[in-house]
């Protein structure tokens, strides 16, 4: 049982059924706002939940930046339940315009730019027509007539050959940085978590195989009932065009269903902005920063 507040408790595999219900009566626009995003990152967020007013309330600490509350879920006596928060920790963080809108309150805002999300329609993607992706299309051209290639559902039996590629992005980064760095390894953590997870957490996932060797995964779920929410996509960036034929295909077949698809956040890493800006997002989930007001 998720306590009441002032008890808070760490995420654990039994709150999934909880939490998921909190988000199916009042489902989330933020990609934050899943139980296997909160559970996979708990070794960094080091999130806790609580509830406040009956509303679920996440609190999370990070290393790399103050702590803060997410968004409350819920509808009950929001303005008080954030009140609560801030007497805790100094804001909530990643909150959506949507839940702004519910505030009576006066808060000061900030803006968090590299949090926004980006949100692209699935058929855009899917489909990849005009001028505007014919950079795309050419790419998606070249590796189908380049490479002999299987593309299926995930089964266990394909989580080593994911594991494997995550590492060697580990890696990589790592020589990129002379390091391995405590973001890129909890990454790397996350996304093993994820994928021998997968199934307990509901989560759809997609591989590319290339003579029998897992060259590319993509792995979500969904967000709420319109949108698909992207938590990994990765591919060999030894294999040209690899990575635009498997955002193709995702959208053709595992997020079919959806009308958007969330493709997360890019942390304020300027080459994840320009690729997550060359697929034209329809909009972005803006998020703010929310405290006291100064003075």
């Amino acid at each position: 049982m998720i306590p009441e507040y002032p008890e808070l408790k760490p995420v654990e595999l039994a709150d999934k059924d909880e939490v998921n219900k909190f988000l199916e009566l009042y489902p989330p626009e933020i990609c934050e706002l899943t139980f296997a995003n909160i559970y996979i990152w708990r070794h960094w967020e080091k999130p806790q939940l609580t509830k406040i007013k009956g509303n679920l309330c996440v609190f999370c600490s990070p290393p790399d930046e103050p702590a803060y509350f997410l968004e409350p879920v819920g509808e009950n006596c929001l303005d008080e339940t954030v009140e609560v928060c801030l007497g805790l920790a100094p804001r909530l963080s990643r909150v959506s315009e949507r839940f702004l809108k519910k505030l009576k309150g006066r808060y000061s805002l900030q803006e968090d730019r590299d949090n926004f999300d980006y949100v692209y329609l699935t058929w855009e993607l899917a489909e990849l027509r005009g001028k505007k992706y014919d950079g795309k299309r050419n790419w998606v051209k070249r590796f189908e007539k380049s490479f002999k290639y299987q593309i299926k559902p995930i089964e266990p039996a394909d989580v080593s050959g994911c594991l494997e590629l995550v590492h060697k992005w580990g890696e990589a980064s790592a020589e990129y940085e002379q390091e391995l760095d405590e973001r890129t390894a909890a990454t790397v953590a996350a996304v093993e978590e994820a994928l021998k997870n997968f199934k307990l957490f509901g989560l759809s996932a997609m591989v590319v195989l290339i003579d029998g060797q897992v060259k590319g995964f993509c792995l979500g779920e969904k967000l709420n009932p319109e949108t698909a929410v992207v938590h990994v996509e990765l591919a060999s960036r030894e294999i040209p065009g690899l990575y635009q034929f498997l955002n193709r295909e995702c959208a053709r077949t595992v997020w079919k269903q959806y009308v958007y698809i969330n493709r997360e956040q890019d942390a304020g890493i300027p080459g994840l902005r320009r690729a997550k800006l060359s697929y034209h997002p329809h909009h972005f989930v803006k998020k703010f920063n929310l405290t006291w007001p100064r003075g």
